[in-house]
């Protein structure tokens, strides 16, 4: 009686086990689709471009890490240092939850 409960304990904990491993496949990360010919995924674009953009705001803003957000999302940045929006519309028309804009 003992060995059966222990060779149905092993048999559960085996198959519990493998259920949890296909269930983990589902969720991994998978690749996005983006367009090969997209400028954004190039190495180094949203950095070079927001850079640009925010050469005048000084080593320790926030506008980097806004930039760089924004960049990742509408694939564009405007021209410039500041001003320019209608270059990326997408870029221009995201707001925080206060309303102002979410991109420098």
């Amino acid at each position: 009686m003992k060995s059966s409960n222990a060779a149905i304990l092993v048999i559960t904990l085996i198959l519990c086990s493998t259920l949890l491993d296909i269930s983990n496949a589902d969720l991994s990360p998978q690749p996005s689709a983006q367009s090969p010919t997209s400028l954004a995924t190039a190495p180094g674009f949203c950095n070079n471009k927001c850079g640009v953009r925010c050469a005048l705001k000084g080593i320790n803003s926030r506008c980097m890490k806004y930039c760089l957000m924004c960049c990742g999302k509408c694939s564009c940045v405007p021209s410039g240092t500041s001003g320019h929006l209608d270059e990326c519309p997408c870029y221009r028309d995201w707001k925080a939850p206060n309303g102002r804009p979410k991109c420098p």
